[in-house]
């Protein structure tokens, strides 16, 4: 192999204080949830630039000749590697040109541009992006900084390997994320380097399957709009791909809707924010409970660069799959005192009502008749069937229009 565990340890030493020794916590709650005997997370998001990037990054930058320092570094990244490279290049005093696809999100752009770092917007995708980025390092006499596909920037992950192995070395298998396959390469060297035994498991986002297509020698089929933007990879890396062809047991893929509740569960129960791909590892777990049922279960939670917009999206939605938040269309008659009857009856169930509005133009319904749309707050599923049933007891026939997850009586 190209990277070696006197590498990694080589890469600890360099960055030994210049990036976060980040906590491995344990999360009880959500091992409950899971069926884990035990969970701990370890936190990347904790990284001053919000993930692991800063370790590969810096490791790279520091092991560059002065000339190749003097002249610059360009590198292509949906988000992560773009902060970790122009943040370290910056306090390094090294030029830095990032390229990002059109399509990142205005945090991770706007972020990378306040550490000073020249950014330039091409391409849908991280492909495209890193062909646009390796002919402008031929023009301009850059160094290319690739994002995972690279000895010094597996190296500089695996120190997560390490670290996670002191704090926790009961583990019996650690769940990464995988794009293009970087980290989860350096922390299956680090962690099978000290712990031969343990397992490594990686995960991908369902719609972009590349190493796991890769390693089975599937045809590629990536594509699609992900929240774990971090991961969307179509190409993996040829030096990652053999790392962890003999270093990683097994690729789970996840759905946006695991991936999702992964993120909700992270703030609800643990506190923690976690962006898509960040959330993946408990994702997984999730998504496949009797994979890691009983076992003691270490998860990487890479990064915390969600756009502020789309955790609120994510939070709301979860409530709404969760049957915390529903819109019951309710029937009444459109005479006075009829909707604070309403209004009274779904209090005292103790549903709070968040947004009402008064249909009374509805073509099918009797001229005398109205239709109300309530959003309301809820306990949960079996408190919705309470709410609608006292309505449906007082005269106000009712359709729940927001929620998957709710049998109605009747």
């Amino acid at each position: 192999m190209t990277v070696t565990i006197d590498d990694i340890r080589a890469a600890a030493a360099a960055i030994t204080g210049e990036v976060v020794r980040t906590p491995a916590v344990n999360a009880r709650r959500l091992a409950e949830t899971t069926g884990a005997a035990e969970l701990v997370l370890k936190l990347e998001n904790l990284q001053f630039t919000g993930s692991f990037k800063d370790r590969g990054a810096l490791n790279k930058l520091k092991s560059l000749s002065p000339q190749e320092a003097k002249a610059g570094v360009i590198a292509m990244s949906a988000g992560n590697h773009a902060q970790g490279v122009a943040y370290h290049a910056q306090r390094l005093g090294i030029p830095a040109t990032i390229v990002m696809p059109q399509g990142t999100p205005f945090t991770k752009v706007e972020r990378t541009r306040s550490f000073g770092a020249r950014v330039l917007l091409q391409g849908d995708g991280i492909d495209s992006a890193a062909v646009f980025a390796r002919d402008l390092a031929k023009r301009e006499g850059l160094c290319f900084v690739h994002p995972y596909d690279d000895p010094k920037i597996v190296a500089g992950q695996g120190t997560i390997g390490l670290e996670f192995l002191e704090d926790a070395p009961e583990l019996d298998v650690i769940v990464v994320p995988i794009g293009g396959g970087g980290l989860i390469s350096g922390i299956a060297l680090a962690a099978k380097a000290l712990k031969p035994e343990i397992s490594i498991v990686g995960v991908e986002c369902a719609l972009y399957p590349s190493m796991h297509h890769s390693v089975r020698n599937l045809a590629p089929a990536s594509g699609g709009q992900t929240i774990a933007e971090g991961i969307a990879v179509k190409s993996p890396g040829a030096i990652t791909k053999a790392i962890i062809e003999k270093a990683v047991e097994d690729i789970l893929l996840v759905d946006e809707d695991a991936l999702e509740c992964a993120v909700q569960m992270l703030v609800e129960r643990q506190k923690i924010v976690a962006e898509g791909a960040g959330a993946a590892g408990l994702a997984a777990l999730l998504a496949y409970p009797d994979r890691f049922a009983g076992k003691r279960v270490g998860v990487v939670i890479c990064g915390g660069n969600i756009d502020s917009r789309m955790l609120a999206q994510v939070l709301m939605r979860g409530l709404i799959r969760d049957s915390r938040v529903v819109t019951l269309r309710i029937e009444i008659s459109d005479s006075p005192g009829v909707l604070a009857h309403l209004a009274r009856l779904i209090g005292e169930t103790g549903g709070n009502i968040i947004e009402i509005y008064h249909q009374r133009m509805f073509y099918d319904l009797p001229v005398k008749k109205a239709d109300v749309d309530a959003m309301i707050e809820t306990r949960n599923a079996d408190h919705v069937r309470e709410i609608v049933t006292a309505l449906a007891d007082g005269g106000f026939p009712t359709r729940l229009l927001s929620s998957r997850s709710v049998d109605l009586p009747g």
